[in-house]
């Protein structure tokens, strides 16, 4: 049978696009994030390298700024490779060999990464820099010993907290050679502006050990001063991360225009160069830095032509595969459907049958058409025998109308006031089975009208009991109830009434005489719960599920005059279900049977106590 559906609009094409595109999607996608990962990679790699490397000569120039020579620089030497992975090697600037982190032999990098002169680089004042200069770490002769580096701390302490007292925070940093300097919350010195009550001058005047190497400095400096004829003048600082106090020097006879710059630069590079002839013997010798690879070799990223070629082969396959598999999927997923098509057109009388050959949604889709096919069988079913039941039900009260009625008139029975009533009784039961049907009809429409409120559930009980006990009285029955407290629930009252009243005439019909139906009223959470329970003749288990059904009676050879319309309870399922509630049942054959109903909660109107 031809479906008659557009190649555009088949499934099996629909399908076969979307995985292509979505293959070509992924492809291009996986190509882009591939090349920028790597390219990222070797960004970040290179990065690291280089920051590997400023570290390392940072690391190299702080040993050479505190050691007089290279002896022992190789342990630091092998952990600086071992951690970075890097060859690490220094030479003498002839290239002799002074330590390498390689094994003896390998040969030297064409070209040195640095070189590692602490008098003249300094990579400590701004790390990941270097900076033309003498290393702060290289202190020499200016390296406090502990008493006067302790005598220091106390002054820095009684410094900082003369500053606290006039607003000022500061923080003490130690320096290279061990002198304390306080530091304001903007990072700058805090001798810049010291408060007048704190400038005793005590922290910043040179120790003896300083102020020796500050003589020292003054003999090695001074006939280059008197050259340039610039003599000293008491201290200035050089460098702010060094904290190094230097001596200064004051100019001589004015000179003309802009040579007094020029002589205070050359008086700057005079005490410069006494100051690197004075450390020299305390740093170790100029050296050379040699960074290899280590084992590792750096990423390449190739485009070539023979790599484009790859790239463009991988994604063909990756097509095919994805066209060949979309094929077989697509067609196994099809040929189930067009199974369901070709059963759904049958005649609806057919009732055909899919065969589930799969577990995936294809085949619960096929168990779901089964069940709805029988699921219709059963509906037929029950409106073939609803329909039965309703001309039964409606018949009997009919005939005996009309029985009566033509015996009337043919004068064989006078119309007395007997007769009369028995067919007005008989009128009543019609138009009670017209009326349950009418109920059933606008709960199946969702036409139900509800006009809901505020009920109290003992008050409700109490309305529905006095209604029935005289009937219950009358059968010999005792009719009792049952509230705990007064709980409130928001409902029809009139159908509310309806239901119970249904229950309840059903549980006095099923009573023999002596026996008792008990209507009760509880609150359980949040939920009203109406239990009407009886001590009649019980329901058998295998009926229980149809207790509920429309027409359904415990003895099928009941009259309606004994046995009810079959409708009482069907609609007080569809009330109950209306009011957002449930209705069950439990029973035992001989012992009595128990409706139970449960309602959601109300709130009571006008503050009043819900009692639970």
């Amino acid at each position: 049978m031809r479906s008659g559906i557009p190649l555009r609009k088949s499934l099996l094409v629909r399908l076969m696009i979307t995985s292509v595109l979505i293959a070509l999607c992924s492809v291009a996608a996986t190509a882009w994030l591939a090349v920028q990962t790597t390219t990222r990679a070797i960004q970040e790699e290179q990065g690291q390298a280089l920051a590997d490397d400023t570290e390392i000569l940072r690391q190299l120039s702080g040993y050479a700024a505190t050691h007089p020579d290279w002896s022992g620089v190789g342990p630091t030497l092998h952990a600086l490779s071992e951690r970075t992975g890097r060859r690490v090697a220094l030479t003498a600037p002839d290239r002799t060999p002074v330590a390498d982190s390689a094994a003896r032999g390998t040969a030297l990098p064409p070209g040195a990464a640095a070189t590692v002169d602490p008098l003249h680089t300094d990579t400590y004042t701004e790390p990941g820099a270097q900076l033309s200069g003498i290393d702060p770490r290289a202190v020499g002769p200016y390296r406090l010993p502990s008493p006067e580096r302790a005598r220091l701390s106390v002054l820095a302490a009684e410094r900082q907290k003369c500053f606290r007292r006039n607003g000022i925070e500061t923080t003490v940093v130690k320096t290279p050679s061990g002198r304390p300097v306080l530091i304001d919350g903007n990072g700058v010195d805090g001798n810049a502006n010291v408060p007048n009550e704190c400038a005793d001058g005590l922290l910043n005047t040179p120790t003896r050990t300083e102020q020796k190497a500050l003589d020292d400095l003054t003999r090695i400096a001074q006939p280059c001063l008197d050259r340039e004829r610039v003599g000293p003048s008491g201290f200035v600082d050089f460098g702010v991360t060094g904290r190094m106090m230097l001596p200064g020097f004051a100019l001589g006879k004015a000179a003309p225009g802009g040579q007094d710059a020029a002589r205070e630069r050359k008086g700057k590079e005079c005490v410069t160069e006494a100051r690197r002839e004075q450390l020299d013997p305390t740093v170790a010798p100029v050296a050379e830095l040699f960074l290899g690879t280590g084992d590792t070799a750096v990423p390449h990223f190739d485009m070539s032509p023979a790599n484009k070629a790859k790239i463009v082969a991988v994604a063909g396959l990756v097509l095919a595969l994805t066209v060949a598999v979309t094929a077989l999927v697509a067609t196994r997923l099809v040929r189930p459907l067009r199974a369901l098509t070709q059963a759904a057109q049958q005649p609806p009388e057919a009732h055909v049958r899919v065969p589930v050959t799969t577990r995936d949604e294809t085949g619960i889709l096929a168990m779901a058409f089964n069940e709805l096919t029988e699921r219709r069988e059963r509906l037929e079913a029950q409106r073939k025998a609803m329909v039965s039941d309703i001309a039964h039900e409606l018949r009997t009260p009919l005939t005996n109308i009309r029985g009566w009625l033509e015996v009337t008139r043919d004068g064989i029975v006078a119309p007395d006031p007997e007769l009369l009533a028995s067919l007005h009784e008989e009128a009543m039961l019609l138009q009670r089975v017209i009326d349950d049907l009418q109920d059933l009809a606008a709960a199946d429409a969702g036409a139900l009208t509800l006009h809901a409120e505020a009920v109290r559930a003992d008050e409700l009980v109490e309305q529905v009991a006095a209604v029935h006990r005289v009937g219950a009285e009358a059968a010999g029955i005792a009719l009792r109830t049952a509230v705990d407290g007064t709980p409130w629930f928001d409902a029809d009252p009139v159908r509310m009434r309806q239901a119970l009243g249904n229950l309840v005439s059903n549980a006095v019909r099923h009573t023999p005489r002596g026996g008792t139906v008990t209507l009760s009223a509880r609150r359980v959470d949040s939920e009203v719960v109406l239990d009407v329970s009886d001590t009649g003749s019980g329901i058998a288990p295998e009926d229980l599920s149809s207790v509920f059904d429309r027409f359904w009676r415990a003895e099928k050879s009941r009259s309606r005059r004994t046995g009810g319309s079959g409708l009482g309870l069907s609609i007080v399922r569809q009330l109950v279900v209306a009011h957002g509630g449930t209705v069950t049942v439990t029973s035992e054959l001989g012992t009595g049977s128990v409706f139970t109903l449960r309602l959601p909660g109300g709130v009571p109107p006008n503050g009043e106590e819900n009692d639970r």
